[in-house]
């Protein structure tokens, strides 16, 4: 029987996949500067391929998305909470793929990129875009740096939106008495 009011099994195991892979993330780009100095290229290095994963898993995720229309928020929601979720759902999307499109033209324009080739997770090389690669030393830099900023501004607006959407999906579950968690959580629950 399906549940119209949970998201597909697909959908779920993306939602939670894509959302560990953030956490990791922000963890490791945290972090970084607490680590032995030897452990600073490493920890860059599976940063920059956990954001590409991210993107490549955000793709996954709108194609699902555009064949499977996600359940209907609950009648129980208020008409704030709905188009808050949808608001909040509609710019997480969009960090999804900004956050790791920033990066990777922030990467592209980083002056020792020619003498450290990119590989995904210390495997497949990962092309860094070549017209920001071409562009001329100066150019690049300033490139960089503004790339570096945009990057960073969106992971607050990141750390924003995430501490809303758990807190919302905690408060349906905990304070309103609803089965939020159950229409997100792979392995469900009773319909």
């Amino acid at each position: 029987m399906i549940d119209n009011n949970r998201y597909t099994q697909t959908a779920a195991i993306l939602h939670w996949l894509v959302a560990v892979l953030i956490i990791v993330n922000v963890g490791l780009i945290w972090t970084v500067d607490y680590l032995p100095e030897a452990w600073g290229r490493p920890v860059i290095d599976t940063h920059k391929s956990i954001g590409i994963t991210v993107l490549g898993l955000g793709l996954l995720r709108i194609l699902w998305r555009a064949a499977h229309a996600p359940p209907s928020l609950p009648d129980t929601y208020a008409r704030w909470e709905r188009l808050g979720a949808k608001a909040a759902h509609v710019v997480l999307y969009g960090l999804i793929f900004c956050l790791p499109l920033s990066g990777w033209i922030h990467d592209s324009a980083w002056k020792d990129a020619a003498t450290h080739p990119m590989r995904l997770f210390g495997t497949f090389p990962w092309p860094r875009i070549g017209v920001i690669t071409t562009l001329p030393a100066d150019t690049k830099e300033s490139l960089h740096t503004v790339f570096r900023n945009i990057h960073t501004a969106l992971a607050y607006v990141l750390y924003g939106l995430v501490a809303l959407h758990i807190g919302g999906a905690l408060k349906h579950q905990f304070l309103d008495k609803e089965r939020e968690l159950q229409r997100i959580l792979p392995w469900g629950g009773k319909p």
